[in-house]
């Protein structure tokens, strides 16, 4: 094992013109998760950034200690809603169990335009768009995901650890980062974001890497963390085996690729109790957020998106092949950093879900008020509370007042090469994701690709008449891509139809094999 010395990169934190990426945190449930209990006093969470008393500046408050239940009042509260809509279950003997018929499944079919700006005027070019993809973002950063501040500070990455290893019988350099964001203003609450690089050692030139949500911490050949059951959306601890390719980290090696892992909870708690510390936290100074800050996704792509500055700045890494990944929750804030930072050059979304590629003007399965119960409301802006709404000052809400859907920020992410992962529900992907609901969105995406010069899906664009292929019948021949692979909660059996199909957009020649010529 070779140690280096601890080197430092800063990177600024400041909004680029498209956004950012991140994540961590386990797997998005197939069931809603349980509503947290209300204990009688605040108690710190279990989770989330650590907050120093001692340090708080003069005059200003300690960092709030809520519970999830708390927080979630207090944003309710803010926007005057008495009563919210209890989210479906995903139990389906229970007596609100979730839709999966699918003639109960579209009870608002018209879904908002893509490409028509919002003086009613059709888009009819690229610089039409560029005029559209700021509307949508400033709906998207107002009602669905938050906006990033424009204080947020700088990020210093130090790397702690740099060895020799092999993977997949290649000589790889991994190094172990620490993304220090500052925190001059408000000492009490520190954010170190925790990322790992592992990148070919004999490569001649810069090569791509996948960055990819979960983990972030362990190096080639470190011990798993007891009870350790894979990154996130990987079999749980204890699973049988399945019969199943290498690992996505050895197929990228193999292939030429590096690779990058985040940890999402290093840069924000996975709940609601946390959302006074970690960057969200940090911002506000440990006070409650406003309705329309951002959430644990925008959060967590934020995240990405520093780790991809430092990234811009290791000579190993290609940084213009750059690509983000990730499964379930992580899935839907790999479509987040896509969309909103172009620097990511390529994306794989698996088993996203609600709140990722899937409607939200669809009735099947998870839907729009589980996204605003108390258990997954802290990936969303505090305003999209409102489109759960039973009962406010404001009435009632509904999924058809959102003003954006999922399609529009898959579009968001054209002409780069975007890859919609799934599994099947006999193997534990859920019919609680609404795959089809997916497929649905990414149809309705398909004219943005083809305005900005890329190849979609190759169907029509009616979403309503459109079905997903069979499992295991790709959709890989343009830059907006689909496959149901027939394994579970994983884009694991995908990574060797993704690899190819990046390598052609992305103009990547993998290494020759041994015993073969170039």
């Amino acid at each position: 094992m070779i140690i280096t010395t601890r080197t430092r990169v800063t990177t600024a934190g400041v909004l680029l013109g498209a956004w950012l990426i991140a994540s961590s945190g386990s797997p998005s449930a197939q069931q809603p998760p349980a509503a947290p209990a209300n204990p009688a006093a605040p108690r710190p969470p279990q989770t989330g950034a650590p907050f120093d008393a001692a340090k708080v500046p003069a005059g200003l408050a300690e960092p709030k200690l809520w519970t999830t239940q708390q927080d979630h009042q207090d944003m309710k509260d803010q926007l005057g809603i008495k009563a919210l809509r209890p989210g479906p279950s995903g139990n389906e003997s229970a007596p609100n169990h979730a839709n999966y018929d699918e003639a109960l499944a579209n009870p608002y079919p018209k879904l908002p335009e893509v490409l028509t700006l919002s003086n009613g005027k059709p888009v009819k070019s690229a610089s039409d768009w560029t005029r559209r993809r700021k509307e949508i973002v400033e709906e998207f950063d107002r009602e669905v995901v938050g906006r990033v501040p424009k204080n947020v500070p700088r990020v210093t990455w130090t790397v702690t650890r740099t060895i020799d290893a092999t993977v997949a019988g290649v000589p790889v350099i991994a190094r172990a980062l620490t993304g220090h964001v500052d925190n001059a203003s408000y000492p009490a609450i520190d954010v170190d974001i925790q990322m790992t690089l592992v990148t070919p050692k004999d490569a001649k030139k810069p090569v791509p890497v996948m960055m990819m949500f979960g983990g972030g911490t362990r190096l080639p050949g470190d011990p798993p963390p007891p009870g350790f059951g894979g990154r996130a959306g990987g079999p749980p601890a204890g699973a049988p085996p399945v019969a199943s390719d290498p690992p996505a980290t050895e197929q990228l090696i193999a292939d030429g690729w590096g690779y990058a892992a985040i940890s999402p909870g290093s840069i924000q708690a996975d709940n609601g109790a946390g959302l006074t510390r970690g960057i969200i936290g940090l911002v506000n100074k440990g006070q409650p957020r406003k309705p329309d800050d951002w959430g644990s996704l925008r959060a967590w792509a934020w995240g990405a998106g520093r780790g991809l500055d430092y990234l811009e700045t290791d000579k190993t890494v290609d940084a213009k092949k750059v690509g983000i990944e990730g499964v379930s929750r992580y899935g839907k804030a790999a479509l987040v950093t896509m969309a909103y930072d172009t620097r990511f050059a390529v994306v794989l979304i698996g088993s996203s879900g609600e709140g990722g590629a899937k409607l939200h003007r669809r009735n099947f399965g998870e839907a729009v008020e589980n996204l605003t119960g108390s258990g997954e409301y802290h990936w969303m802006a505090g305003n999209f509370l409102k489109y759960g709404t039973a009962e406010s000052t404001f009435g009632s809400k509904n999924a058809s007042d959102i003003p954006v859907d999922a399609h529009q920020l898959i579009a968001l992410c054209a002409p780069r090469p975007t890859f919609v992962s799934y599994g099947v529900p006999e193997k534990g992907d859920a019919k609680w994701l609404d795959q089809q609901g997916s497929f649905m969105a990414a149809i309705a995406a398909q004219p943005v690709f083809r305005l900005l010069g890329a190849k979609d899906l190759g169907r029509s664009d009616d979403y309503m008449t459109e079905k997903m292929p069979a499992v295991n019948v790709s959709l890989l021949d343009g830059q907006l891509a689909w496959r149901q692979h027939d394994g579970g909660h994983t884009d694991g059996p995908n990574w060797k139809y993704f690899i190819p199909w990046a390598n052609r957009f992305l103009k990547h020649t993998p290494p020759a094999k041994a015993g073969t010529r170039q």
